[in-house]
């Protein structure tokens, strides 16, 4: 509890980073992350309040016992929406985990999170395959999101897309940082190199 007291402090007090937290204490930065997410979690914010002075308390608070409630009566997550959920950007199972138990108290353990989903996805099973003949098809896009590049000699920050090209046969990939969107005939002279 001593670390927990001192992670939370030496976050919202000095304002360390958890890096910071992390190396100062000689924690793994997964320690100090979860630390802070589970005080988060609580609702708790630094100072602690009196009556969590006692380390029992703190633990508690901290780490409920689990539920003595069966398994089947306790409110199960909606997989067809985590499923969705899971196809926007920068979502993940454990983001889906973290709002599924704030939003019941009797929730399951990451690990059972993710075994039931995964089952959840087995049963699903949508495939469609496609035969491609060879280098009849060519599959050209800009990948998801943009990244910044700088130029080792002037210093100028630019943001770039990166330009992917899939030959559907063999699946060989193509790709190249771009500065902007190409049109038809760029994304030709991209592919063939000039």
């Amino acid at each position: 509890m001593r670390h927990i007291r001192e992670v939370l402090r030496l976050h919202y007090s000095v304002g360390m980073s958890q890096r910071a937290v992390a190396r100062s204490l000689g924690l793994a930065q997964g320690t100090v992350s979860k630390y802070l997410n589970r005080a988060r979690r609580a609702g708790l914010t630094w100072p602690l309040r009196p009556e969590l002075d006692d380390d029992a308390r703190l633990e508690n608070r901290l780490y409920p016992p689990p539920s003595d409630r069966p398994s089947d009566e306790r409110p199960q997550p909606d997989w067809a929406l985590v499923h969705r959920e899971l196809r926007r950007p920068n979502v993940t199972l454990m983001l889906l985990w973290e709002e599924y138990c704030d939003a019941s108290s009797d929730s399951f353990s990451y690990s059972w999170f993710c075994e039931r989903y995964k089952e959840w996805a087995g049963r699903l099973k949508p495939t469609l395959r496609q035969v491609h003949v060879a280098g009849e098809k060519l599959f050209v896009d800009y990948s998801g999101h943009t990244m910044e590049v700088v130029d080792g000699l002037t210093g100028e920050v630019r943001s770039t897309q990166i330009f992917v090209a899939v030959l559907g046969a063999s699946n060989y990939f193509r790709k190249q940082a771009r500065p902007d969107r190409l049109g038809g005939a760029e994304k030709r002279r991209a592919l063939h190199g000039y």
